[in-house]
């Protein structure tokens, strides 16, 4: 492909960039998908082996495509999820080169880009007028730096590496974060018979069930997936908190911290520190519970108004009533002595976009965009999170995401045909 040039340049071969290259296929805008492995491979490679969603099937939505299974508010495993994702690709015939990295994004002086991309064979040159960035919201794990302090007898992997119980050295595990994914692995660990120790972080958590229909269902129907982040309630603030924890794992049940440690496990406050086998925590413990628990109450409170607004039949109201206190803050936590063999680092993941050189990114290195279209010319991102509403970066606002971005391409390859048009 060297000295080769293309309307489009799709940098991302998931989800979010092949939902934009349906689009821009149907309005036959010629453009390329550059993918560094293979389509959707982060489904089968990033998850693991017990991974459900925690969105409702009914949520997955993707151009020309949804799901039409028997269990719309079931929640699919890993292994169908990307079953589903590979009926939806032989649906189109996306115009995809797999295993091509795009290693350097530049602006051209003429306008456009240059990319330079390494593949199997080496190093290559793509030139294009506009470039969609389709890489995911942030690529790189989080791990801290002290980590490397620790006792080399320690294994560490990050969240995006688990797969099960059994890869990991017999003994208990140290599982750091309560996200989404953090809280699920230490429910599996603990499942599987492991013991679990497990550093709780200020993520919020949700019901799964309320009222006679999933929460998730009851937030669609409210509107809040559509709302855009601008008009969000509580502003930027809101939207940048971890997402809920809550598990769609046989058939879908709230996931209660305070339940874990009734059973055994052992929790703290956020991690501050460690060296060799001694690490230290934050008396934080007893008000990350109790937040995660406010914010779930709050949402079922939310889900009430709305029932009584619209006089709705459903069963009747009920609130989280705690069913463990801490009686200490435990502040540090010794590895050798507690038989703690392994850490999951679930602390989450950070944006790497030091090859694109353009002026498109905040102090933070986040794009500064508003629904994906960037002050650049040309330049225009897909699959953030947040990137206009809640249902950013989800099955449920991909499609919406995706069409408003090829829209803006066609849009302006239309004017340009027609300036080229006039000024010949």
């Amino acid at each position: 492909m060297t000295g080769a040039h293309v309307p489009v340049a799709i940098i991302g071969g998931g989800q979010a960039g092949l939902s934009v290259s349906w689009y821009l296929s149907r309005a036959g805008i010629d453009h390329v998908i550059l993918e560094a492995h293979t389509p959707v491979h982060a489904w089968a490679d990033s998850r693991w082996d017990n991974f459900t969603l925690v969105t409702p099937n009914w949520h997955c939505k993707l151009p020309g495509y949804a799901y039409d299974g028997a269990d719309p508010d079931g929640f699919m495993t890993r292994d169908e999820v990307v079953a589903w994702l590979d009926g939806w690709l032989k649906t189109f015939d996306a115009p995809l080169r797999t295993h091509t990295r795009v290693t350097k994004l530049t602006r051209r002086p003429e306008g456009g880009f240059a990319l330079t991309l390494q593949t199997s064979s080496g190093t290559e040159e793509l030139t294009c007028e506009n470039a969609v960035i389709a890489t995911g919201g942030y690529p790189l794990p989080v791990i801290p730096a002290y980590a490397g302090s620790l006792g080399p007898a320690i294994t560490q992997i990050h969240s995006e590496q688990y797969r099960n119980a059994d890869q990991l050295p017999d003994g208990a595990v140290l599982v750091v974060g309560t996200g989404q994914s953090g809280a699920q692995i230490a429910e599996d660990l603990h499942l599987a018979g492991r013991q679990v120790h497990l550093a709780v972080g200020n993520a919020p958590r949700v019901a799964r069930f309320y009222r006679g229909r999933d929460c998730m269902t009851w937030l669609s129907d409210m509107g809040l997936y559509d709302r855009a982040a601008a008009q969000y309630p509580g502003g930027k603030a809101a939207i940048e908190k971890t997402n809920h924890y809550v598990t769609g794992r046989d058939g879908g049940r709230d996931v209660d911290l305070r339940q874990f440690a009734v059973e055994g496990m052992k929790l703290y406050g956020a991690l501050a520190g460690g060296k060799d086998t001694t690490l230290s925590f934050e008396p934080t413990l007893r008000a990350a519970l109790d937040h995660a628990d406010a914010v779930y109450n709050s949402i079922c409170s939310d889900i009430d108004v709305y029932i009584e607004r619209e006089s709705i039949t459903a069963p009747p109201a009920t609130r989280y009533e705690p069913v463990w206190e801490p009686e200490t803050e435990p502040t540090t936590l010794d590895l050798a002595a507690e038989n703690v063999t392994s850490i999951v680092w679930a602390i989450g993941y950070r944006p790497d976009y030091r090859w694109i050189e353009a002026s498109a990114f905040d102090g933070a290195g986040r794009p500064m965009q508003t629904r994906g279209v960037t002050s650049v010319p040309g330049l225009s991102f897909i699959g953030l999170p947040w990137m206009h509403t809640w249902g950013s970066g989800r099955f449920l606002g991909i499609d919406r995401d995706a069409s408003h971005i090829a829209a803006t391409i066609i849009s302006g390859y239309h004017e340009s045909v027609l300036r080229l048009a006039v000024g010949s």
